[in-house]
């Protein structure tokens, strides 16, 4: 037997209590796992913030970034450790600060993916800087904002070009509701974006590494019930084409934790926002799905770990830009060349390979966490830090009813492929 090897997993986090709970869970029950030198052990840590050297040795293997998008000091951090002591991270910090909402709608409609028609209107109010006063005043020219949106056609959506967890989003339906959303826009710089009319359904995608769940999505209703549970929404090609679309996506920005949103009519599928720094994984949003999360967020860190997999904190571009710039690929034959680039990437059928020999059980593990008591307080300790107490009562059951079905639902598959 080969000597332990014993790796350091650092969760930087800002608010969420749930899902890091859960993960450090699954991985003190996970135990050892076999890879190259003998076995491999796991110790999980909350990142805390503070002063530290450049110079200074990192001690994390990786890193499960859900802050450094919105708090610059740890992302200053992640770039250190990622250039100097080679830490793993899910998402680079470059490619997130760098690329933003703007970016990754360029790039992907460069790669002829069907974005809907964007446009970028200037400031409504320069920023709070003499400087940018004195430039907006003397080269901003002057344009007619009311014939912009009339040319898109409405309704429309105004938005930030960088995103935010549906910051500033408005969804305008007149002339009137255009002026007063960018009058209320003040120092965010904005996008309008043509809204995709008649469409048959929103899929969500959430991927990480290798994996994807697509899921379907209501962003009009509460935040607990945005997530239906429907295994049969999709056909299987358009299926596979909302997966292919967020993988290319996730592939080409180096990207290993995000969702993609994409409305699908028809036999059209519109990607519309695909760059989110802190997808959703919480457990009173995805609830039915969230151990599935879960298991791939454990999966995915381990595989990366115990392999030795680097990290690539840059774009490489010219591959992919090769393919959209071929005139003799149709659209969908375009579609399975990114597909199959992205599949490389992430080291697809390797992570197939060692997930089947490297972590045998790995499911009936975290199908037994689902059904602990541990598990059961982590429900009833996250519904009473989210709702209100007149509403305890029935959110607990709410989501003790649906876990209970993934689990159910588990246990079937799980016998079905044992037999």
């Amino acid at each position: 037997m080969g000597d332990e090897t014993r790796h350091l997993i650092g969760l930087l986090l800002g608010t969420e209590d749930d899902w890091p709970t859960a993960f450090e869970a699954i991985v003190r029950r996970m135990g050892q796992v076999s890879g190259p030198g003998g076995e491999h052990a796991f110790d999980v840590e909350r990142v805390t913030i503070e002063p530290f050297s450049l110079r200074q040795p990192a001690r994390h293997d990786l890193v499960i970034d859900r802050l450094a998008y919105w708090y610059y000091h740890p992302r200053e951090w992640l770039k250190k450790v990622a250039l100097m002591d080679d830490v793993y991270l899910l998402n680079s910090p470059y490619t997130f600060q760098s690329m933003e909402k703007h970016a990754a709608y360029c790039a992907m409609i460069r790669l002829g993916l069907k974005v809907p028609e964007t446009v970028l209107v200037p400031y409504k109010h320069p920023l709070d800087n003499s400087k940018y006063a004195y430039t907006a005043a003397r080269y901003n020219r002057r344009f007619d904002l009311d014939a912009i949106a009339d040319q898109l056609g409405y309704p429309l959506f105004m938005k930030p070009f960088d995103g935010g967890g549906w910051r500033g989003v408005s969804m305008v339906r007149d002339r009137e509701a255009l002026n007063a959303a960018y009058d209320a826009s003040g120092e965010m710089l904005m996008h309008l974006q043509a809204a995709v009319q008649g469409y048959d359904v929103f899929a969500r995608s959430l991927s990480i590494g290798a994996e994807t769940m697509v899921m379907r999505f209501d962003a009009s209703r509460p935040m607990h019930a945005r997530y239906t549970v429907d295994h049969s929404f999709l056909g299987p090609d358009t299926g596979n084409e909302v997966v292919t679309i967020g993988r290319t996506v996730n592939a080409f920005f180096r990207w290993e934790f995000n969702s993609c949103e994409t409305l699908v009519r028809g036999d059209d599928v519109f990607p519309i926002d695909y760059a989110n720094a802190c997808p959703d994984v919480a457990l009173t949003s995805l609830h039915y799905y969230f151990p599935w999360a879960m298991k791939a967020l454990v999966r995915w860190s381990v595989y990366c770990a115990v392999t030795g997999r680097r990290a690539r904190i840059f774009t490489d571009i010219d591959p992919w830009f090769a393919i959209a710039d071929r005139e003799d690929l149709s659209y969908a034959e375009k579609l399975a060349a990114y597909r199959r680039l992205a599949d490389d990437d992430f080291e697809s059928e390797r992570y197939a390979e060692f997930c089947a020999t490297r972590m045998p059980g790995f499911d009936e593990l975290v199908l037994g966490y689902v059904e602990s008591p541990e598990f059961d307080t982590l429900i009833v300790d996250t519904v009473r830090s989210t709702f209100p107490p007149h509403e305890h009562d029935e959110f607990i059951a709410h989501y003790r009813g649906l876990l209970g079905a993934w689990a159910k639902d588990e246990r079937t598959r799980l016998s079905a492929a044992a037999s």
